[in-house]
């Protein structure tokens, strides 16, 4: 078996870990901070299992599988076409790549123009610049690894670091009591926090560029997945530590900050360590912090339409992203925006359950079809009815379901499905 070199894996994992934090990345842990308080340490053990644990499965799922196409294979060959288009597409074009290109100017470039600059054109202006890097950087897989892992992601990571030192040289304040359900549920509630991220749907995007980066050095297929789940323990725990910088930033300025959201919070943060400098360092992180995600995220979905249709190129398919996701990102990202969300979490108990068997040895079709379509049955309720169109009998079913009010409906309904599926199982075999 091959090697890596300590330098290879350290790039690998700094490019997994780039392409996994985004905007929602980082506001949400300031703002779990100083919800949680005293509690905060508790709460991001807990948020570690589902936002850092979970991911980085999904990506040796995919590695293990040998893609996602085939993961997904073991529910059925369609199934395996329509989940996985419908992903790439919900997380990708329709969301996620888009959302990457305007949130860092709505939350941390527009606060700080002046009134009389037209938003429009400035966002259309910022867009534009930030989609022509994202293109040159993703043009050229080969030098994506250089580019983001040896560039991008060791900027993006000293910057915060500056700003976390800051906060610790001079402190902000002190931690202050739990609210609600962080007061006295911290584990549950970080345990949920985490889920919400849905950072597992993009493990299961980002796992083919990754098992490419490593297949790129030389490493067999057979051996991938060993060294994906290594640069994937690396990637998690960059992750895990920025967490918890982030959620100390929301906790120890929760006494001295009005502020509503994450964003808030850090451009709080920034202005009272940096004054004036502060805008620019947030600038500067919110941009990185989303060309890194939207970079994983153009190429995975641009490596995958080209190898499923076998048309045009991957740069072709790369223009064609890259030009919708920039007009989405200045004129129709607030109307799919609804639709998209509503899909991604139709598809989000989904793509768990595949993570969780593709990690296992488990490979009976029968238990993946029933567990698969367990959940993939309760969680079409709930997106119909975020989506105003709730099916009222169905939905008073749903109800009904244990941890039903935290999103979890599926989760205890599905547990028997596997249970079921792997008794018949047993059963034909005895």
């Amino acid at each position: 078996m091959k090697k890596l070199t300590s330098k290879q894996y350290r790039l690998t994992s700094l490019l997994l870990f780039s392409m996994f934090f985004g905007a929602g990345n980082l506001i949400f842990p300031p703002l779990v901070g100083r919800l949680a308080g005293h509690e905060t340490w508790w709460t991001m053990l807990a948020f570690g299992v589902t936002a850092v644990v979970l991911p980085v499965l999904g990506v040796v799922a995919v590695s293990k599988s040998k893609g996602l196409m085939n993961l997904a294979g073991r529910v059925h060959p369609v199934f395996a076409v329509f989940f996985t288009i419908v992903i790439y597409m919900s997380i990708g074009p329709f969301l996620g790549i888009p959302r990457a290109g305007s949130l860092p100017f709505v939350m941390a470039v527009q606060p700080y123009l002046p009134k009389s600059v037209p938003m429009d054109l400035a966002l259309l202006a910022y867009t534009v610049i930030f989609f022509l890097v994202a293109f040159w950087l993703c043009v050229t897989p080969s030098k994506l690894l250089d580019r983001v892992g040896k560039v991008l992601t060791p900027t993006l990571l000293m910057l915060m670091l500056i700003l976390f030192v800051a906060s610790l040289i001079h402190p902000l304040g002190n931690y202050q009591a739990a609210t609600g359900s962080y007061a006295s549920s911290p584990l549950l509630q970080g345990f949920v926090d985490g889920y919400q991220t849905m950072d597992a749907v993009a493990a299961l995007n980002f796992g083919l560029v990754i098992t490419q980066v490593i297949e790129g050095f030389g490493i067999s297929q057979q051996d991938s997945p060993k060294v994906t789940l290594r640069a994937g323990l690396g990637a998690g725990t960059i992750l895990m530590l920025i967490y918890l910088m982030l959620a100390h930033l929301g906790a120890s300025s929760a006494g001295v900050l009005s502020a509503e959201n994450g964003a808030e919070i850090l451009r709080g943060v920034a202005n009272q360590l940096f004054g004036g400098l502060g805008a620019i360092l947030m600038a500067l992180i919110f941009t990185l912090a989303c060309l890194t995600t939207c970079v994983g995220l153009l190429s995975s979905i641009s490596q995958y339409f080209y190898s499923l249709t076998k048309k045009g190129s991957y740069k072709a398919w790369l223009v064609m992203w890259v030009v919708i996701s920039t007009i989405l990102a200045n004129f129709g990202l607030n109307q799919i925006l609804a639709y998209s969300v509503a899909v991604l979490v139709a598809i989000y108990p989904v793509a768990i359950i595949l993570i969780l068997l593709g990690n296992s040895p488990i490979e009976s079709k029968l238990t993946y079809r029933l567990t698969v379509g367990v959940a993939g049955a309760i969680s079409l309720v709930q997106m119909l009815a975020s989506l105003n169109l709730p099916i009222p009998v169905l939905y008073n079913l749903y109800l009904q379901l244990p941890l039903a009010n935290l999103g979890l409906a599926w989760a205890l309904p599905s547990v028997i499905a596997f249970g079921l599926g792997m008794a018949i199982d047993w059963l034909k075999k005895a």
